[in-house]
């Protein structure tokens, strides 16, 4: 058992505790000190006189000076809780305010031996005696045996063998250890192997040794930092690493973490990512219905033989059509019935993604909602591009008018993207539970787009196209020598590039990609969309979002290139 108290005045309270109080008084003083065990935090300092207190409900006028750690609190609480359960009877099993766990429940959560279980009583965990079938039997309250999991990690033996080091052999270890890594600082794991293997302990005790002396004493650490918390950077270095294919042992091995501690930070940081979007959906009562789940996810009436006619599209494709229009072709249109069962089900994907987002701790998160929330969003990712990819060809028809009404063929390419981000936004907004078509609500959307982005297109056009007599006659000598051509292609060069700077970063990367800048070559689309890993419809609307804030940067600072 813990040997002795660290505090005076936590063994003067424990003395009267067990000496004076009656013994109605004992079992309430047990139970608020186990209560406040389970708050204590290690880095934080407690008032003397709040620790009375919680415990005794009497708060004294004397002491007010004194502060008791959070690591001798949370060792001086459990000796306490120890001493005062011994001078008190064993209660009935029913009279525990909160769930118990029986020292053999206790030994299979932890995976630990019976042996190993003695040692971890022996260093604090504390237990109560209780009535259970007609037999005394020590529990663990589940606030506390949570606690201590939180506060010291899943223990070993190696780590409650510590204490059994002898202090000679301990200042060996450390002075070995110290001369190995001023040789090699950034190889710890060699050196606890090696020292492992002189001293003939294993490698997980003489991890912990170190890093309990490093913890003790920051100003002398063998090796700094490399203990401690992992900060925000660390995490996300993690995270970008796991990605990116790094493997988890590799981690684990380049950051000196156990493999939990990364699967830990793996989850924590991709629960982050997860909660940090927005899941925005168009609610319904049916959702609330159980039973109605079944029919909500079945395949949209006449699967087969949309797909079949799908199929055929794709044979037919007229040859002479631009690739941007191409795969307009390629996909059926859908008839009321099934456009209502696609937005249902798609707002019923989001609907259940939202409410298991609610339930997740994003400090704790379980791996395993986190992939049923990437799944469901993942579900309803896919029904969305399925009602865009059906409409785009009434996108089409509205921006080929309007780019008639304009003058200039050219302008149709860019209505057509814009007309189609205004077609994605549609599909988020549509109510589907109001039984309008979703065609005279996406038509309305666009025109409405539409009428306030060509005035503006309809000046620029204006402003930079004139009549050939008016160009011929202010038309400037464009012969210039070749080192003027080179000279103002780099000046355009590093104004353009100055100016993607004003873009976001995806934007960006997509004209860079598009262009060629900095590259061999342009890419298609559809490497594009490879690179970045989104649809080829999606770079279009990105990269011509992108051109519009660039010619409006251009025209806003004179700039000619």
């Amino acid at each position: 058992m813990l040997e002795k108290f660290r505090n005076k005045l936590m063994r003067e309270l424990c003395d009267q505790a067990v000496r004076y109080a009656p013994m109605e008084r004992k079992l309430e003083q047990l139970s608020r000190a186990e209560r406040l065990l389970t708050e204590v935090v290690h880095q934080r300092t407690y008032p003397y006189q709040y620790v009375c207190y919680r415990i005794t409900g009497f708060r004294p006028d004397t002491h007010a000076e004194d502060m008791i750690v959070g690591e001798d609190l949370e060792h001086d609480l459990s000796l306490f809780i120890a001493m005062l359960s011994d001078a008190v009877p064993a209660v009935p099993i029913e009279q525990m305010p909160e769930p118990v766990l029986n020292l053999e429940q206790v030994r299979k959560r932890l995976r630990v031996s019976a042996r190993t279980l003695g040692l971890l009583r022996e260093h604090g965990l504390v237990c109560r005696k209780v009535i259970a079938r007609g037999r005394q039997r020590a529990v663990v309250r589940q606030s506390v045996f949570d606690h201590y999991l939180q506060q010291h990690g899943k223990p070993t033996v190696e780590t409650l063998r510590l204490g059994q080091i002898e202090p000679g052999e301990r200042e060996r270890i450390l002075r070995w250890a110290r001369r190995m890594a001023q040789v090699a600082p950034h190889r710890a794991e060699e050196i606890f192997r090696r020292l492992a293997r002189r001293f003939n302990r294993r490698v997980q005790a003489i991890r912990v040794l170190i890093r309990a002396h490093d913890e003790a004493h920051p100003d002398q650490a063998i090796f700094p930092g490399l203990h401690g918390p992992l900060d925000e950077h660390a995490k996300r270095a993690i995270y970008t690493s796991y990605t990116q294919g790094i493997s988890i042992d590799r981690l684990a091995k380049a950051y000196h973490r156990t493999r939990t501690t990364i699967l830990r930070v793996l989850n924590e940081q991709r629960a982050r990512a997860l909660l940090a979007k927005p899941i925005d959906y168009i609610p319904s009562p049916e959702f609330e219905d159980p039973k109605r789940e079944a029919e909500i996810l079945a395949p949209m009436p006449g699967a087969e033989e949309y797909e079949a006619a799908r199929a055929r599209m794709r044979r037919n494709v007229p040859r002479d059509l631009p690739p941007e229009l191409a795969s307009l072709y390629q996909v059926p249109l859908l008839n009321p019935e099934q456009e209502r069962h696609l937005f249902r089900q798609m707002n019923y994907l989001k609907y259940k993604a939202a409410r298991l987002a609610e339930r997740i701790d994003p400090a704790k998160p379980k791996a395993a909602d986190l992939d049923q929330l990437e799944n469901l969003l993942k579900q309803a990712q896919a029904v969305r591009e399925m009602l865009i990819t059906a409409n785009m060809r009434l996108v089409a028809s509205i921006a080929k008018k309007y780019a008639e009404r304009l003058g200039h063929p050219g302008a149709f390419f860019e209505l057509f993207s814009d007309g189609n981000v205004s077609l994605i936004r549609a599909v988020e907004k549509f109510d589907y539970m109001r039984g309008n078509k979703f065609s005279t609500y996406a038509t309305w959307a666009i025109r409405k787009n539409f009428t306030r982005s060509i005035p503006a297109e309809q000046i620029h056009h204006d402003r930079f196209i004139t009549g050939l007599e008016e160009m011929f006659e202010t038309a400037e000598d464009t012969r210039s020598d070749e080192f003027e051509q080179v000279t103002q292609a780099n000046r355009a060069r590093e104004s353009i590039i100055k100016l993607l700077d004003c873009l976001e970063e995806r934007e960006r990367r997509i004209i860079q990609l598009r262009i060629g800048l900095g590259e061999a070559r342009g890419m298609t689309l559809e490497e594009v969309g490879r690179e970045l890993g989104i649809t080829k419809e999606r770079v279009r609307q990105l990269e011509a979002r992108g051109m519009n804030k660039l010619r409006a940067l251009l025209e806003q600072e004179h700039i000619e290139t």
